[in-house]
């Protein structure tokens, strides 16, 4: 038997096998990766190579974004962001039919962008906008599809960590052309599904009568200026070259603790050290798994496992929709069993080479990629998003899941439009010259 074909059959037979035990991801990653390397290397030589990888896998300067994005997105997710950002969004989606589950698809997208989480913008607002919605007569089950479908936007909209995590494991894909990226994407994501939640609120007769005095616009857009702020300084310093993602992310750091601290006042000293020792447990899983990741991806090139998988998918037809319109559906099987940062880590170094071999630009291809992994949050069996939103919303997921399905419908067509016209993923960073 081929070495490529032995060893991939190995590690997917002993990974699915560890994970369907229970085995944490990270653990299985790496035994299964051991394992499928020892039929060409012995066992000591396999051990060493191994934590030589890990090490090597996790000193890497861009990973320290990681960290302080995701303290960033923590102190952000406790500093009265979301309720300031609810207002303004509210103000944008005036008085539309399903004012307010349109108000919650504009604040998952800003407040998602902001905390870099699917599940923080789920929890965040499903817990302040659907009792609203509740008292205006919404059907809970309407305004959870509503917030559970959305949520996942702001890991498209930068910044996000998923991506800084596929730059890495792409070979070096520039951070700021992945986030210049997911801009059109994450807003044609939210604008398909606010199409959904206008024709089915005008159906249904969800119609808000609140409105606005200019004062009281004026009010909302000042309170919310400075959260707005954290994207345009952060964002802006990466594209603008005044410094690196990973000097972003601790401005980001440092922006977010003024904000709370001293101007909306919303987080008091003592809360640091349990929100920093959040954040650290967070990152040491993250970072774990990455490096036990770089030894599958070693496994993976010393055994030719990508060149195989591609001559595979290559040998099947030469018809390049196809060949994307199978990745696309592999990476949504994927996704609906396994997290992002692990499914990124793995499947980027087998489908990359076959969208290379296309003529895909790798920034197009991370788009896509991360595109279908977001859709796996929202969907069974392992959708966190999918389980905070339904647990927010106090309904059940049997009946909630109906709903969602016209929102799936929408947000696969724009996945097909993000998959086939590569101009809404790199219109953008071709603007600024990442191109």
């Amino acid at each position: 038997m081929d070495i490529a074909v032995l060893s991939g059959l190995i590690i997917l037979v002993m990974l699915v096998i560890m994970l369907v035990a229970g085995m944490p991801i990270a653990v299985a990653l790496g035994v299964s990766s051991i394992c499928a390397i020892l039929p060409i290397l012995n066992f000591e030589a396999t051990v060493v190579t191994g934590a030589q990888r890990i090490f090597s896998g996790i000193s890497v300067f861009s990973l320290l974004a990681i960290p302080f994005f995701i303290l960033a997105g923590n102190i952000m997710n406790k500093g009265g962001i979301a309720v300031r950002l609810i207002n303004l969004a509210k103000l944008v989606t005036g008085r539309a039919p399903g004012a307010l589950a349109q108000t919650n698809v504009v604040a998952n997208m800003l407040f998602g962008s902001i905390s870099g989480s699917g599940t923080a913008a789920a929890s965040a607002m499903g817990s302040i906008i659907g009792p609203i919605e509740k008292e205006e007569g919404y059907d809970p089950n309407f305004s959870a599809a509503a917030n559970i479908a959305t949520a996942p936007t702001g890991l498209l909209i930068p910044p996000s960590n998923v991506m800084i995590t596929f730059s890495l494991v792409s070979g070096g894909t520039s951070v700021a052309a992945l986030f210049m990226a997911g801009y059109v994407p994450g807003f044609l994501w939210g604008l398909a599904c606010m199409l959904v939640i206008y024709v089915l609120a005008k159906k249904k007769g969800y119609q808000s009568t609140s409105r606005f005095t200019g004062k009281e616009a004026l009010q909302v857009l000042l309170q919310a200026i400075p959260c707005l702020l954290l994207i345009v300084i952060v964002i802006g310093g990466i594209i603008f070259g005044i410094f690196t993602a990973t000097e972003g992310s601790v401005v980001a750091v440092v922006y977010s603790l003024i904000l709370s601290l001293f101007f909306y006042k919303s987080i008091k000293l003592k809360e640091l050290p349990q929100l920093f020792k959040e954040s650290a447990e967070m990152t040491g899983i993250i970072i774990f798994l990455i490096g036990v990741s770089s030894i599958m991806s070693w496994v993976m090139a010393f055994t030719g496992i990508p060149t195989a998988i591609s001559d595979g998918l290559l040998g099947l037809t030469n018809n390049k929709f196809i060949i994307l319109l199978i990745i696309n559906i592999l990476l949504l099987v994927v996704g609906t069993f396994m997290d992002m940062t692990p499914a990124c880590l793995i499947f980027t170094p087998i489908f990359l080479p076959v969208c290379a071999a296309l003529g895909m630009n790798t920034i197009h291809f991370g788009i896509m990629m991360i595109f279908n992994l977001c859709i796996g949050t929202i969907t069974p069996p392992v959708g966190t998003t999918l389980f905070v939103g339904v647990r927010v919303g106090n309904v059940k997921i049997e009946t909630v899941f109906k709903q969602l399905l016209i929102y799936f419908a929408a947000i696969f067509i724009v996945l097909l439009l993000v998959t086939y016209i590569p101009q809404i993923s790199l219109w953008l960073p071709g603007l600024m010259g990442y191109v």
